[in-house]
């Protein structure tokens, strides 16, 4: 039995500290939301796994390697033959201003099927099934794989963030889509923006708690992040550091959040956690490359320009 399982797209990521126009040196790396959570979750000492699809190509035995010295389960990735490894590009065009650029319309990352996933939750029997909004944007299939694998998670804790890309779907088909999936669903994230994508309810946090969510977690960047359950709401705000890179900073803090949920801490200390661990992720280039330690979670209370000798 392991903690975690994620299902989702991961794709081989192309990194500039300019605009990438300019060609010049460029850093190799993978991203992707479900793969960051799950490296975030490995790195704090959770048996997680990744499922998803990837090329049999070099760029998808990136992924598969990158993924296995990060210490997340790899047993459930499936090779395809006929279907590419998608890519991502970041490039700088100005300071703190990061610009995504996607090829992976067909790629391998878009076929996850029903059957795939009602094996690996059958097989990895995980504590918790962490999906994301950007998986059944991918394509139909995709779709179907996410609605049956929360649908056949009966007695599995389900977190969603709704993570939406306006790239890939409406709004009006991301609502479709993603209003059927909480019914199995036990936690939520999502930022201010994107409660409307749940609900068209005038309180959309207590709409959602009434349909039997037990946590509602919504960010809002630097005002930090709020938790609302039947027990309350509790704010904690974001930690005063400098934001070099604000990719993958939402990823960073739900494998916190859910890092200490899985060790049924309290609220306040999942927010803690999660908000601590995002603040890792803003403060250096990379979607996951920052994340911290269990030994690192300490090191953000020391003082800006401290040297640990």
């Amino acid at each position: 039995m392991s903690d975690v399982l994620t299902i989702g797209e991961t794709m081989v990521s192309l990194r500039t500290r300019a605009a990438m126009r300019l060609g010049g040196e460029a850093h190799l790396s993978i991203a992707g939301s479900e793969s960051n959570v799950a490296i975030g979750l490995a790195r704090l000492g959770h048996d997680v796994a990744w499922l998803g699809a990837v090329g049999n190509d070099e760029p998808g035995r990136l992924i598969q390697r990158t993924l296995r010295a990060e210490g997340v389960g790899t047993a459930y990735i499936r090779f395809s033959e006929s279907d590419f490894t998608g890519f991502i590009a970041f490039d700088q065009p100005a300071h703190d201003i990061t610009r995504v650029s996607y090829h992976r319309r067909g790629s391998a990352g878009s076929t996850l099927t029903p059957e795939e996933c009602a094996t690996a939750l059958e097989t990895a029997a995980p504590r918790l099934l962490h999906l994301t909004g950007i998986t059944p944007a991918l394509s139909a299939s995709a779709r179907a794989a996410t609605l049956a694998i929360a649908e056949a998670a009966s007695d599995v804790q389900v977190s969603l963030d709704v993570n939406y890309r306006s790239r890939l779907w409406s709004r009006a088909s991301a609502a479709e889509c993603l209003r059927q999936l909480l019914p199995s669903v036990h936690t939520v994230f999502a930022s201010e923006d994107e409660l409307d994508l749940l609900t068209d309810a005038t309180d959309p946090v207590a709409a959602l708690l009434d349909t039997g969510i037990q946590e509602v977690v919504v960010t809002a960047g630097g005002k930090g992040a709020w938790s609302h359950s039947s027990a309350g709401t509790l704010h904690q705000p974001a930690l005063p550091v400098t934001v070099v890179d604000s990719i993958g900073a939402g990823d960073a803090f739900v494998s916190g959040y859910l890092s200490a949920t899985l060790e049924n801490l309290p609220a306040e200390a999942r927010l803690t956690r999660a908000t601590t661990s995002g603040a890792f992720c803003v403060g250096a280039y990379g979607d996951w490359e920052s994340l911290p330690t269990r030994e690192d979670l300490t090191l953000i209370t020391h003082t800006h320009g401290t040297a640990l000798r």
